[in-house]
């Protein structure tokens, strides 16, 4: 699973491809509804694959809490975001047992809940990172 150009962009809702880069930004489509807009250099722009959750010994990459959930849930939808925040945060506790509650916030929760659920409707979550990583170091 490649999230290097998906996006996240401060300010606006649910979650880009990275189509090019432009001299001040970048052009990005939408995953909601696949509408094009520029993204500017001054936005807050953040690729998934640069993301972690805060746990109480190392930080766990996006990529492996999304692998976790497909696993769990047979590759199926996972909880929703707009569930009551007991049921988010047993379902978090559920995936990532040892992650920092003083840290990762519902509203994290929330968001990581959302983004795997569009991902996952979009095809884009699947668990053959390990077996690349595997073949590039056999090359």
């Amino acid at each position: 699973m490649d999230l290097s150009k998906i996006l996240s962009i401060s300010g606006k809702p649910g979650l880009f491809l990275l189509v090019s880069q432009t001299k001040n930004g970048a052009l990005v489509e939408s995953l909601v509804d696949g509408k094009r807009q520029p993204a500017f250099s001054n936005e807050r722009i953040s690729s998934l694959e640069d993301i972690s959750i805060f746990t109480t010994e190392e930080d766990v990459p996006l990529t492996k809490v999304f692998q976790t959930i497909f696993t769990k849930e047979d590759g199926k939808e996972c909880i929703s975001s707009k569930s009551d925040n007991k049921q988010i945060l047993a379902y978090m506790r559920e995936v990532l047992p040892n992650f920092d509650q003083d840290r990762v916030y519902i509203s994290d929760m929330k968001k990581l809940f959302t983004w795997y659920n569009l991902l996952n409707s979009k095809g884009l979550i699947d668990l053959n990172e390990k077996e690349e990583s595997k073949e590039e170091i056999a090359e």
